[in-house]
């Protein structure tokens, strides 16, 4: 398990003003972490990672068996950030029965014919699940936000579309996760915070790896050309959305390894923290129980 005291460090305080130059993109960039050398820190993440992983998937069973709550997991970030190694490597040891995972793509007519959480809200785990959202609601107002031609196409009444536009999107996502949180749904959300410089040698690595040209997409190189704009669309969506219902966490992600083990470290923790236990069995239940072993041992 990570100290407490450094999963605070990433956890974004409710009213916080984000400035992302403040936040490491590389586990290099904690004192105490350069301190100790990499090979150290590499093996101790390791051990974390694995450690989480058994952890979360014990974790899972009891979500399922008490049936109470359910838990969404967020991931954000920009391109080759890392949310799809994320997903795969932390939640590689869950039961893909109770976990669900979700990519959003370009809504459809039928969507853009409904308010813009209602494609978000079909998703959403049940009780006893785990939901994991690759992007989400919070795409509408950050790639929305960078390029507001978009909202010509969402079917909108007529209206300004300046900070009070804004303001009010950010008032309907938290106003959601309170809701969410209020009826048992656990929100844990993860902005994976790469550096500009590591997002170009992934991209370069994906076009001299012919295994890897398949993942590279000309959109990439495009919103790359954005990228001051949407650093400060991040800023604001972490400053206007960390609650202490549905915290942000600035996950430093130069470095993947580092980065799975942070995120798996924070979902078995939060997990942990419900006090989730079996359901009991009544004394009535007991006997019934009692006479199917019986039966079985007299076959």
């Amino acid at each position: 398990m990570i100290k407490k005291r450094y999963i605070n460090r990433l956890r974004v305080a409710p009213g916080k003003k984000v400035r992302l130059a403040d936040y490491p993109t590389s586990w290099a960039e904690i004192k105490e972490l350069k301190e100790a050398g990499k090979e150290a820190v590499r093996k101790r993440a390791d051990e974390v990672l694995d450690a989480s992983r058994a952890s979360l998937a014990g974790a899972q069973e009891l979500l399922y068996a008490s049936d109470m709550y359910s838990v969404l997991i967020i991931l954000q970030g920009m391109d080759t950030a890392g949310k799809d190694g994320t997903i795969k490597h932390v939640m590689s040891g869950v039961n893909p029965q109770g976990c669900r995972v979700t990519s959003f793509k370009v809504p459809t007519s039928e969507e853009n014919d409904h308010n813009f959480l209602w494609r978000y809200s079909k998703a959403l785990p049940a009780r006893g699940e785990i939901g994991v959202f690759n992007r989400s609601y919070y795409e509408d107002v950050l790639v929305v936000r960078v390029h507001p031609e978009i909202l010509e196409g969402q079917q909108l009444p007529p209206g300004k579309r300046g900070n009070r536009f804004w303001n009010a999107r950010y008032e309907d996502i938290v106003g959601f996760e309170q809701h969410l949180a209020r009826n048992g749904t656990l929100i844990l959300k993860f902005f994976l915070h790469i550096s500009k410089d590591e997002q170009k040698r992934r991209l370069e690595e994906r076009l001299e790896n012919q295994e890897k040209f398949w993942k590279f997409s000309l959109s990439d190189l495009a919103e790359r050309q954005y990228w001051d704009q949407y650093q400060k669309a991040y800023e604001m969506m972490l400053s206007r959305s960390s609650t202490d219902y549905a915290p942000w966490y600035i996950i430093p992600a130069d470095n993947k390894w580092a980065a799975r083990t942070l995120v798996a470290d924070t979902i078995s923790t939060g997990i942990q923290k419900l006090d989730l236990s079996y359901p009991e069995i009544s004394p009535e239940g007991m006997q019934e129980l009692e006479k199917a072993r019986v039966q079985l041992m007299t076959e």
